[in-house]
């Protein structure tokens, strides 16, 4: 207990004193590894921007399929329907073409769900990306702080 009481005081002393040192790059020495860090960031974002670029510019492409997706889909359950409906007051022949244009429909089914999913993963590695270019700018934002601070000591 006598061992507690000594180090709580340090252990304070230890975590007030970590803020002031958080600033990696501290002296005029430095500036040559803050400069390459900085670069190597700076690529990394435009690298970053222009995959959102790409993803959003392809976007539309994916939301007009699973439209159409959902549009054929919804024709060929309307077909299955009506061909169902034959098929309760008609013969064999008529609840075999029922039972194909329900399997179509239950593939165009399957389709419009694929294609679903493939928009909702687009907006999902949209929204990753996005985070990542904000967590990789708010670095590049610490290092002008840095740099500035380094510039002041001169």
């Amino acid at each position: 207990m006598k061992h507690a009481i000594r180090l709580f005081p340090i252990l304070i002393a230890v975590v007030c004193c970590l803020p002031a040192s958080a600033q990696k790059y501290k002296t005029l020495a430095d500036t040559g590894k803050l400069n390459l860090e900085y670069v190597k960031l700076s690529n990394d974002i435009a690298e970053l921007t222009a995959e959102i670029k790409e993803v959003q510019d392809k976007f539309p492409e994916y939301q007009s399929k699973a439209r159409e997706a959902e549009s054929n889909a919804g024709d060929a359950a309307n077909s299955s329907k009506n061909n169902a409906a034959k098929a309760t007051n008609g013969d064999l022949g008529d609840a075999k073409d029922a039972k194909q244009k329900a399997d179509k429909a239950y593939s165009k089914a399957k389709d419009a769900r694929k294609a679903n999913n493939a928009v909702q993963d687009q907006e999902k590695k949209l929204e990753k990306l996005n985070d990542k270019l904000l967590k990789k700018q708010k670095r590049q934002q610490e290092l002008i702080t840095m740099r500035a601070a380094i510039m002041a000591k001169i």
